[in-house]
Formats: C-alpha cells, sequence, structure tokens
C-alpha cells in the first residue's frame, strides 16, 4: 500500500529521493547520465536505476559522486541516513544466518573462490546471480538481500568483521574485468575501516593449512558461538564447542601464517591492476578487429566493383 505526502500525492521512498537529489547535481553540472557513468566509471544503466529509484547505491558511489558533482558531501550524507532494505526476502533456507548477521558481534569468515557476500559490490552480485536462469526482478531481488547484510558491519560502530580469503577468490572472474577491478578496490577501501581486517591466504605462500571449504564463525550477543558453512542452497549450523574449538584453531593458524592485512593489500592492488591492463588490451583488440573488419570490407568492395580498362600511352 502506497504512503501519501501531506499535499495529497504518492510520497516518494527513500530511494527515489536519494535518485532525486543525485539527478538534481547531475543536470546542474550539465551532464548526461553517460557523461557521469564514464566519469564514475560504471553502466549508464546503473545510473539511470540509482535516479528512478529501482538501485541501491553503493556508498563508494555516493562518495564519488560527491567529488564529480561539487555536492560538498550531500550525497554521502543522505545515504548514510537513508534505510535502504527496509524489506528484503532472503531465501528460507539462508533466514537464520541473516538474522544472525544482524546481531552477531564478531563474524570471522573463510572464502574460496567466490568474494564473501559482506564484501561484494552490487555489480559483483548482480553478475554472480545472473548466472543461473532467473528472472532480472529476481535477481534484483537477491541482490538487495545480500547487499541488506552489509550496512550493519559497515558502520562507524560496526561489529568486528575479519575475512581470509583464498587467493581464487581474486582470480575467479566474476562479469567482466571491470567489475573485478572496481570489487579489488572495495575490498581495499573497506579493509581500511577500524573493525574490518582483509586478508589473502596468497596460492605463493607454500605450507599454508586451509580449512576444508568455505566457512564463517559466528559470535552472538548470548554467548553462543556457532559454525556455518553451506552447500548447494542449504546453511548448515553447528554449536558444538568442539567443533568450534576445532575450526577456530584452524583458521587461527590460517590467519597467523598467511599474509598480513597489509602486504594482502599490495596482492590485492596488482590483482585490480592487471584487471585493468585486461580490460585496456581488450579494448585494443576490439580496436583491431574493427579495423581489419573496415580492412576486408573496402578489400571486398573493390573486388565487388566494376573494372574499366586503363587507357595506356602509345609508344
Amino acid at each position: 500500500m502506497s504512503r501519501r505526502n501531506a499535499t495529497g500525492g504518492t510520497a516518494a521512498t527513500n530511494a527515489a529521493v536519494f535518485g532525486e537529489v543525485l539527478k538534481h547535481f547531475r543536470e546542474a553540472a550539465g551532464l548526461t547520465q553517460e557523461e557521469l557513468a564514464r566519469k564514475i566509471p560504471c553502466d549508464r544503466s546503473q545510473v539511470a536505476r540509482v535516479e528512478r529509484g529501482t538501485r541501491v547505491p553503493h556508498e563508494t558511489s555516493a562518495e564519488k559522486c560527491d567529488e564529480l558533482l561539487g555536492t560538498g558531501g550531500v550525497l554521502k550524507k543522505l545515504w548514510g541516513r537513508i534505510d535502504w532494505y527496509p524489506e528484503v526476502t532472503h531465501p528460507d533456507w539462508f533466514k537464520r544466518r541473516a538474522e544472525m548477521d544482524a546481531v552477531a558481534v564478531a563474524l570471522r569468515e573463510y572464502q574460496e573462490r567466490v568474494i564473501p557476500g559482506l564484501l561484494q559490490t552490487p555489480e559483483y552480485a548482480h553478475a554472480l546471480f545472473s548466472r543461473r536462469p532467473t528472472s532480472a526482478d529476481e535477481v534484483e531481488e537477491r541482490v538487495r538481500a545480500r547487499l541488506s547484510r552489509q550496512q550493519r558491519f559497515f558502520a562507524d560502530d560496526g561489529p568486528l568483521y575479519v575475512a581470509v580469503l583464498d587467493e581464487s577468490c581474486l582470480r575467479n572472474g566474476v562479469g567482466s574485468p571491470e567489475i573485478m577491478r572496481d570489487q579489488c578496490a572495495h575490498l581495499l577501501s573497506i579493509g581500511q575501516r577500524p573493525n574490518i581486517r582483509i586478508q589473502v591466504a596468497s596460492a605463493g605462500v607454500i605450507g599454508l593449512v586451509r580449512p576444508r571449504g568455505s566457512m564463517s564463525l559466528i559470535e552472538l550477543p548470548d554467548g553462543r558461538r556457532w559454525v556455518y558453512s553451506e552447500s548447494l542452497d542449504s546453511g548448515h549450523f553447528n554449536d558444538d564447542p568442539a567443533v568450534y574449538a576445532r575450526h577456530v584453531q584452524t583458521y587461527d593458524v590460517l590467519r597467523a601464517d598467511a599474509p598480513s592485512a597489509r602486504e594482502s593489500a599490495a596482492l590485492i592492488s596488482d590483482v585490480m591492476e592487471g584487471y585493468g591492463h585486461h580490460g585496456q588490451a581488450r579494448t585494443q583488440r576490439g580496436d583491431l578487429d574493427q579495423e581489419q573488419l573496415q580492412r576486408r570490407q573496402r578489400r571486398q568492395l573493390h573486388r565487388g566493383s566494376p573494372r574499366f580498362p586503363r587507357r595506356r600511352p602509345r609508344p
């Protein structure tokens, strides 16, 4: 049921208000959606959806728009005051985990192949969910549900969050080189928050003892501690103290032997740079392919044109 404002019209959602403010500053700066998207950088459709209030922008995107549009920090302040996820629906098998994230006092994770949901950018999450045959609306809903878990951990007084990523998380390309480059930049940014530490279990470090699979160690306000893991569309919880202690020991040893957060940031930067070069190379290949296509078309046109005998001068 839609709300109504004081003048009798339909009240805009918080997301729509943010979109209207962004549009106001963009137009005041004399930029089109495509020009702003190129400067961020992102796809024009993302800017369009944010302005319509159908896409949740990331905090770093709000900061970038403040910088590009000269707003004096208005967009970031507005972003921080908005409850972006008043109503989200998590898959049934994941609801219990989402409820734990909402109250956890500490969270430690080890992840393989895929960036953890709490660290994903909207574009990375969208590309990940789009791999499965599903509707666009369902993809957007799942992205919103995933991002809704992040805000609490990104707050100034957020709970402790330590993530150890297997290097495969960085190397396993999702979406495009541009999405992966932005995802790496996001890791570097949020890794600077006082309550968040990100380490990478490098493939080049010999002797690292990794857990047998991705897992989360969750501490709740009531003192209970849980081990959480996933299989295909299923979540598994275990609060056996002996099981928890065994996994904590494996995790702590891995953290001690893995590169530090600062060393890991250097590795993430190198991977990010590689994705940037990959994108440039792809653009150059595209330009070369286009040039070769034009050459072939010119040759075909020349071969298909009528031939006229050339007059030769008489000796």
